[in-house]
């Protein structure tokens, strides 16, 4: 008597039914790659420039001769001053803003445009604007042609007509604002200001201030006398309550090469 034969299934036939479209998506799906990205490697001349240097503190005379030393840009780069503070970052009363005239100026020529009227552009220009705005030049900015300039000023009354070319302005850090002083009734005393060599003292998300001292052309004399300048300026603006190092660190630095601790017992 004749029966349903059954059919015999082999190992090989199970493995090769598994599935396949599954196989697939594993071997296409992108393998995960592990790697942080290629370290950063310093050039010869940082290299060779860091040698020069130890990690300790420098008395200040010392630091700022170490900072021209080490220095190895083929142009007259600049010597910045990155100060840490011992505040609260993120507290408003801890968030410090203040601008300062250096004693040596900072090396940068700046060019200073005015808009102003009657007296106050005629004291602005004695004072060394290099220009003063008129209806002409407000019509070329509207149409999207920014001027040439370091720094912009402006007396309140003009302020209205510098609403069309805010959009140009704004972008690169030229519109006037009371916030940063360049919207004054006295146009002339920030032209002198800018033209001397005025920078902006303020703290960063962190209560980190950088600040450019000069350059290292300066004489390590009027860098010497800069730097003291800013450090007496964040201790005029101290905010009030904080306790313990208020002044934690300075490191001096040019615009291409390591930075250099200062000794703050030598301030």
């Amino acid at each position: 008597m004749g029966g349903r034969r059954t059919k015999e299934i082999k190992v090989e036939e199970v493995v090769s039914s598994a599935p396949v479209a599954e196989r697939k998506e594993e071997s296409s799906a992108p393998k995960k790659r592990h790697s942080s990205g290629p370290k950063k490697v310093r050039g010869k001349a940082y290299r060779e420039a860091r040698g020069k240097i130890d990690p300790q503190a420098y008395p200040l005379e010392e630091a700022v001769r170490k900072v021209k030393e080490i220095s190895y840009s083929n142009f007259d780069a600049s010597v910045d001053a990155h100060i840490n503070l011992g505040l609260e970052a993120g507290k408003a009363e801890h968030q410090l803003r203040s601008f300062l005239a250096l004693p040596h100026g900072t090396g940068k020529a700046v060019k200073v445009l005015v808009f102003a009227e009657g007296p106050a552009a005629k004291a602005a220009k004695e004072a060394g604007a290099d220009q003063i705005g008129d209806e002409a030049l407000l019509e070329g900015v509207a149409q999207g042609k920014a001027p040439d300039f370091g720094a912009v000023i402006a007396t309140p009354a003009f302020m209205p007509k510098l609403a069309k070319v805010a959009r140009v302005l704004g972008p690169r850090g030229l519109m006037p604002t009371p916030k940063n002083g360049t919207v004054t009734e006295n146009p002339a005393e920030v032209v002198a200001q800018l033209k001397k060599g005025r920078v902006e003292i303020k703290t960063e998300a962190q209560p980190i201030v950088h600040v450019s001292i000069g350059k290292v052309s300066f004489p390590e004399a009027d860098l010497i006398e800069n730097l003291k300048a800013v450090v007496a300026e964040l201790n005029r603006i101290k905010p009030a309550k904080v306790s313990g190092a208020y002044i934690k660190s300075i490191f001096l630095a040019p615009t291409m090469g390591p930075s250099v601790k200062v000794d703050l017992t030598s301030l």
